[in-house]
Formats: structure tokens, sequence, C-alpha cells
């Protein structure tokens, strides 16, 4: 039986909710759409709200406390670090992402920021364009087979960005301290510690969430520590790596380069110095772009809506530990 379900949508990067409509629909769903997503207007918004979907807007303490009828939160993607989890759960409300949402996409744009870098492509470009013929500018190149790449991480994405190195002859060791040496010897890879990641590797790739652990997880002196020839390739968060350490060590010649595809600030702001940096890559926030994967994103996140407010599971529950509380909103059968 339908009830007069209030959906609130915070924010969203693609040109259409139609496919959120559609599958809210199924159970007479009213969908809202924040104009700005600011907290003044989510604040006025989630008192009448029995779910949101979210993208980038923060979903904090003072959010949750007014959605009182609100039994889930879905974020549109993976990782949840704009989502208060603890205080979602204090509330019984079920927390859920779309955990193999862009695997292909952010693995691929991995590799095409890691080769850019490499093979100086963006550099090169930049440089005919300006009217000058010369393979010799930027730094010196290497071929890829037999250099080692670091992954942080052992998530999906970070599984097929290993299986996409192997095609081109990388030697592959990962830090990732919560994951077994022989899982990861499963994908034909190394378990190291971070140390010995940051000084063997050739280019550095981060698949990691944003957790408080993970926070300025690069900062200069991981930097020092790293080969001077070495890359930096970020498609995860942005407050992983310091910028300000970032920057001091492209200018200062630690590292070689980088390819980023997040930045602490997005969009940066005008004067951010790694935007005029000739041994940086840098992409806006794109990685998870592509017309099947937007669809996917969308149509998973909507489905998990609709499977807790019709008295379901969902497949993926960030917060397990809300199922077994007493508060626990959502009336799962």
């Amino acid at each position: 039986m339908s009830k007069d379900w209030k959906i609130l949508i915070t924010d969203y990067a693609w040109s259409s909710i139609e496919p959120e409509r559609e599958i809210i629909s199924q159970i007479g769903g009213e969908v809202i759409v924040a104009d700005s997503g600011t907290e003044t207007e989510l604040l006025k918004l989630a008192p009448s709200v029995d779910a949101i979907l979210t993208c980038w807007k923060p979903v904090q303490e003072r959010i949750l406390n007014a959605a009182e009828k609100c039994q889930i939160i879905s974020r549109y993607g993976i990782g949840v670090d704009n989502i208060n989890v603890e205080s979602a759960t204090e509330h019984g409300i079920i927390v859920t992402n779309v955990p193999k949402y862009c695997v292909d996409e952010v693995s691929e744009h991995t590799f095409a920021l890691l080769l850019s870098c490499v093979r100086q492509t963006s550099r090169h470009n930049r440089s005919v364009r300006s009217g000058k013929w010369d393979c010799t500018i930027g730094q010196k190149m290497y071929r890829l087979r037999g250099k080692t790449l670091g992954v942080i991480g052992f998530g999906n994405i970070a599984k097929s960005v290993i299986q996409k190195a192997k095609s081109f002859g990388l030697e592959v060791i990962v830090y990732s301290p919560r994951t077994s040496q022989e899982e990861i010897e499963g994908h034909d890879s190394l378990k190291v510690s971070f140390e010995t990641l940051l000084s063997e590797s050739d280019i550095i790739t981060i698949h990691a969430p944003l957790t408080h652990e993970t926070h300025h997880m690069f900062r200069f002196q991981e930097f020092r520590q790293m080969k001077k020839t070495a890359y930096l390739i970020n498609t995860a968060r942005g407050a992983i790596v310091d910028s300000g350490a970032l920057e001091k060590a492209l200018n200062s010649e630690e590292i070689a380069g980088a390819g980023i595809d997040v930045l602490e600030a997005e969009p940066p702001y005008v004067d951010e110095p790694l935007l005029y940096m000739n041994n940086v890559v840098i992409t806006p926030h794109s990685a998870f772009v592509s017309e099947e994967s937007i669809h996917e994103l969308q149509v998973n996140a909507a489905n998990s809506v609709v499977k807790v407010l019709s008295g379901q599971l969902p497949e993926t529950v960030i917060n397990p530990a809300v199922l077994e509380q007493n508060n626990l909103r959502a009336n799962i059968t």
C-alpha cells in the first residue's frame, strides 16, 4: 500500500532526475529537490521528509536532528564522508551507498591521469598549441613496463586498477592494513607497509575512503620519502592529500608530478597554486562520469530508498548496527 512518502534530494550532478522520479513513483513517493542544498534550506525541508538522497552536500548533525521522520539516507556514490554516519545511527537512520558504482570509469580515469603524467601528453599538447614542436620539454620519460605501482586501498576500484596495471607490465604493491596478505597475493600483488610503498613506488595511486585515519595521509614528510621520479595519482578524495604539502613537494622536486581528479576545495579557489603548475594534470572530479555509470547510480540509489520505505533491506547498509537498535525507524520485515 502506497503512502505519501516524501524524498529529499539535496543535490545531484547530472541533467535529469527522471530515473529517480520513476522509481520513487512506484511507492507513490514525492520527490523534493533542494534549490541550493545549503544547510539553512535543508534544515527547513528535513522535518517533512521520509528519506534523503544526497550527492555532495553535507548531511550533518543539525540536519539529522531536524529530520525526525527520516528512515534512510542514500548516498549517490561510494564514499559517505559527507554524511555523519555516527549521528544517523544514533537517530535510528539507515545509511546506504552504491559500492559497485563507477568501478570501470574511475579505474580508467586513473590510467588516463597516470599516462598523461608519465607520457607528458597534456604538457606536450599545450606546448604544440602554443607554437612549439619540442618533445624534450618536461620531465624525462620512462617506459611503464617493469615499474612499480603502489596502490593505497583494496576495494573494487583498486582491484580494477590492479587488473589494468598488469596489462601494462607494472609490478604492484598494496598498502591496505585491514586486508590479508593472502587476498592481496590472490591479485598478483604484494602487501607492504605504508613506508615501503612510499619508498619503492614509481607511481602511487590512491583508492581509499576519506576517514580520520586517511585525512592528510600525504604530507610533506610523506612526499620526501617518495622517489624524486615518482608520480602521485588521486581519484579518491582531495583531503587525503595536504594540497599545500603537495605544492611544496612539486616545487622542490621531491616528486616528479601529480595527476589529480579531486581537491580539498571543490571547485578550487582561483589562486590555487596547483592549477598553474606544469607538472600537474587536473580534472574536475570527473572520474566517475559516463552515461552508463550515472544512470546506474541514479537507479541503485533510488532503489535503496524504495526498499527501505517498503520495509525491505537495501543491498548495502553502511551502519549495520542500526538494524539491531530499538529506535530503528524503518519497519524492516
